[in-house]
Order: C-alpha cells, then structure tokens, then sequence
C-alpha cells in the first residue's frame, strides 16, 4: 500500500470514529479523535472541542437527539496536513407547532463536512472541523400530523439549514446565522482558506 493511500485510510478512519463515537456517548474515545487545539464549528456551537463535549452531554441529559450519517469523503493530502471532505446528514429530532398541538418531527440536514486534519504526535488529529449545509427538511414521525410552522421565523432563516435552525431555535440554542451553505461567497472564502492552509499557511480560524 502506497502512503498516501494509507494515510487517506487513517483519515477515513478518523472521520468515521467522530461520527459513531460521538453519536453512542463514548465521550473519551471522542475526545481522542481531537487535536489539543481542536474546534468544533456547529450551528448551535462554535469552540474548543472540550467545550463541545460537555455542551453535547448537557443536551443529551435534556433529551437533545441530533445524530450524524456519513457518505463518501474526498480527502486532499500536504505532508501532515489534509483536508477531507465528507458527505454527511446531520438529523435532529423535536417538537415543533401543530395544528393540533406540538408535533414530533426530524429535521434531515445534507450536507459535507470540511475538515482540516493533521499530524500530532505521529497521528492524524481533527484540528478544525467545519461543517457545510446544503439543504434540510422537517418531517413529522406520526406522517398524519400536519405542521404549523412560523412562516415569518422560518423565512428569515438560512435557506441550506432553515429547518435545523429552527428546531433549534425553538429549544433555546443560539444559531449561527452565516454558516456555509452549498454556493455563496461563505463557502468559497472556506475553500480559500483550506487551500492556504494546506499550501503551509497559519489556520484561520
């Protein structure tokens, strides 16, 4: 096996045990995925992937459900640096209005994840990851209840994660409203910075 396939593999890897160690509670093992500099950039959280971690089980012990499904990856190597990108769903679930009263729903948001990965202490460490939004939709789980979402609320929203936000929304998170979506000049001043970063220029966070 050549080394950049190798290393394309251990990446993957890396990925893929974000997703499942992080979607099971297995706080430590998720932990280990991290960079020490590590930063977790989400709608409803952006910092230190510590801080993540205790944010995520804070929600959890309130009934926060927000999981992750990944696809396939095309992974850009530099030495000890790479970028990866990831297909993913990000899939929430709550209640939001009802004609009848509150309704639970899942919201589906498709989308990539833009990682800036690299070497730490001969491994490959997730040093900042950046989630990209394409497009979202809010399903009720009993498929006969009908919705009565804000139309207004939801109108001022991001058009790539406009249900996600609004979930979120209505359980008290403060959403980031300039996330990257799947065109616009956010998304290509992301592609810009990872090209920076992997011709050996200083992150920007």
């Amino acid at each position: 096996m050549n080394g950049d396939l190798e290393n394309k593999l251990l990446i993957r890897e890396l990925v893929e045990r974000w997703a499942v160690w992080r979607d099971a509670g297995h706080w430590e093992r998720f932990a280990s995925v991290w960079h020490p500099d590590g930063v977790m950039m989400a709608t409803w959280f952006q910092g230190p992937f510590r801080e993540f971690i205790r944010v995520t089980q804070e929600g959890w012990s309130k009934g926060v459900s927000i999981l992750h499904f990944l696809g396939g990856s095309a992974i850009d190597l530099a030495g000890e640096r790479a970028i990866a990108q990831t297909k993913m769903t990000i899939s929430q679930r709550g209640m939001v209005e009802g004609v009848d009263g509150p309704v639970l729903c899942d919201v589906v948001c498709t989308g990539r994840f833009y990682d800036f990965i690299t070497k730490h202490e001969g491994q490959w460490k997730m040093l900042h990851r950046q989630p990209i939004h394409e497009k979202d939709r809010i399903d009720p789980v009993n498929p006969g209840a009908q919705l009565r979402l804000d139309a207004a609320a939801l109108a001022d929203l991001p058009e790539g994660y406009r249900h996600l936000a609004y979930i979120q929304k209505r359980i008290g998170y403060k959403v980031k409203m300039d996330m990257p979506m799947l065109k616009g000049p956010v998304v290509d001043q992301l592609y810009r910075r990872g090209a920076r970063w992997l011709a050996g220029g200083a992150l920007e966070r």
